[in-house]
């Protein structure tokens, strides 16, 4: 494990956050980050008694003051390190409802979650991953996770896939600004349901084994990107 660097994960819950916290565990402290302690406790239990180093803290991203207070427990508790990856993997808004009976509330919570979330962790994150670029053996990585709504607006999911539209747009446009920077951002669209307790009861593929995406292979596949050369 590097002590010199570490990886941050908002949206750490049960699931792809949880999954990839214990992946880049492997290489690094890993700070998860959730808006209730539940939702991160047993995996920071998981990864210290395992060897490894993590810390929990609650923040909401959506919330430019909880966020500054998170990154302040940050470099209280990792003093020196430098940034290696940042995931940002916070859901929200996720709701089935004809478009005539959503409210203001119902646009604002998505967009809030997945849109302006995604801009404040990433004001935050990226000019630590710019710092880490002269020290870092890959380029430091901004991960951004998605879903099938980023790329297709499906019936009875307005405000989701207006809300991921924005989302995968500004990953694009990050990508584009701080690649020659030396910083790798990448969205990564997890088109599936993923196999956690909360979708247990759905009906996916027709029952079919496998029907369902294993958050580890989601991990898997998000370390890689951390990994890449940034002309790839």
């Amino acid at each position: 494990m590097s002590s010199n660097f570490f990886a941050v994960v908002a949206g750490a819950g049960p699931g792809t956050g949880r999954a990839c916290a214990i992946r880049f565990a492997k290489s690094y402290p890993v700070v998860l980050l959730t808006r209730k302690p539940e939702s991160y406790q047993d995996t920071v239990a998981e990864i210290n008694n395992s060897g490894g180093k993590a810390i929990g803290i609650s923040a909401d991203t959506s919330d430019v003051k909880s966020l500054d207070a998170a990154f302040e427990t940050i470099a209280k508790e990792l003093p020196g390190s430098k940034l290696a990856a940042a995931i940002y993997n916070v859901g929200a808004g996720f709701q089935r409802k004809p478009f005539l009976e959503l409210s203001v509330e119902d646009f604002d919570v998505a967009v809030g979650g997945n849109a302006r979330g995604l801009f404040n962790f990433a004001q935050k994150t990226l000019p630590l991953l710019l710092e880490s670029v002269p020290d870092s053996e890959h380029p430091p990585t901004l991960l951004i996770t998605g879903a099938t709504a980023s790329v297709r607006g499906s019936y009875l999911f307005s405000t989701m896939a207006a809300s991921m539209f924005a989302r995968r747009a500004l990953g694009q446009s990050l990508a584009r600004e701080f690649g020659p920077k030396g910083v790798h951002v990448a969205h990564a669209i997890i088109d599936g349901v993923i196999d956690i307790p909360r979708t247990s009861q759905y009906n996916v593929n027709n029952g079919a084994e496998d029907g369902k995406i294993k958050a580890d292979a989601v991990s898997t596949h998000s370390k890689k990107h951390s990994k890449a050369a940034l002309q790839s």
